[in-house]
């Protein structure tokens, strides 16, 4: 007789090893909600062995945290795949940021490669310039898009009559009552005369704008600069980049976190 204590079966071993690992979502889950296909296209990936969390080949039935785990499919990271583009762009004065204009006008998706088609992830006016996000990852655009969410962007503005007082820096900061309501309070500087630096996080239309006027210095120049997680000093206007990896799991985060919103025309 053999002292040697048999293995156990490989299921057993199977179930053994996912009650130690982390808890959270079932990777495929997780895998069909960046748009890797249906859950049973997802489980079959798995299954394949072509999944790995942390470096390791996942199993069927683990369970992950999708912002912390770092996870790969064929050895590219979740959400980055191949048929996947996320650009950041920043728009030029003039430029209308549709498809197509009926005036003639240059738009957004003219500035950025044809191919794959992409489309623009909230809006600014034809006199604003500044940071947009452009993709054809319709899930992620779907998800910013929700009302529920709401993101911070940040703008300098330009505005005329001179120096804004304490009064209206006030008024910013505690919410100005506009014609479709009252807005939430904006965090509001000027670091110098006639220059407002704002930070909102509502999507009304040409809100920025509107705020300003009602306080008596109606904006001359708009810039945004910052897009939730995105910022970039560096890109020239009319210039376009792809998202790093780093800036695509921050704005993944920024809308499991509910954090992240779709900013309507500004």
């Amino acid at each position: 007789m053999s002292d040697e204590t048999p293995e156990p079966p490989l299921w057993e071993q199977l179930a053994d090893k996912s009650a130690n690992l982390p808890q959270g979502d079932r990777l495929q889950k997780v895998l069909a909600a960046t748009g890797w296909g249906s859950r049973r296209v997802c489980e079959d990936l798995i299954a394949e062995g072509r999944v790995t969390v942390n470096g390791d080949v996942a199993i069927l039935g683990r369970r992950v945290n999708a912002i912390e785990d770092h996870i790969e499919v064929d050895g590219a990271p979740i959400g980055v795949r191949p048929d996947l583009v996320y650009y950041l762009l920043n728009k030029p004065v003039g430029v209308v940021t549709t498809s197509k204009d009926t005036h003639a006008r240059p738009t957004v998706v003219e500035l950025v490669p044809r191919e794959p088609r992409v489309f623009s992830v909230g809006r600014l006016d034809v006199q604003t310039e500044g940071l947009l996000l452009m993709t054809n990852d319709g899930d992620l655009a779907n998800r910013i898009a929700h009302p529920s969410h709401g993101v911070e962007k940040d703008y300098l503005a330009e505005v005329g009559n001179g120096r804004v007082s304490p009064g209206g820096l006030r008024r910013l900061r505690e919410g100005i009552e506009l014609e479709d309501g009252l807005t939430a309070p904006a965090k509001a500087s000027q670091p110098e005369p006639g220059l407002l630096r704002l930070t909102i996080h509502e999507g009304r239309n040409r809100q920025v704008r509107r705020m300003c006027d009602a306080i008596g210095h109606p904006v001359r120049r708009l810039v945004r600069t910052r897009i939730g997680p995105l910022s970039d000093r560096s890109l020239a206007p009319g210039a376009w980049r792809e998202l790093t990896t780093a800036e695509w799991k921050a704005i993944t985060e920024a809308v499991a976190q509910g954090d992240l919103g779709y900013d309507p025309e500004l």
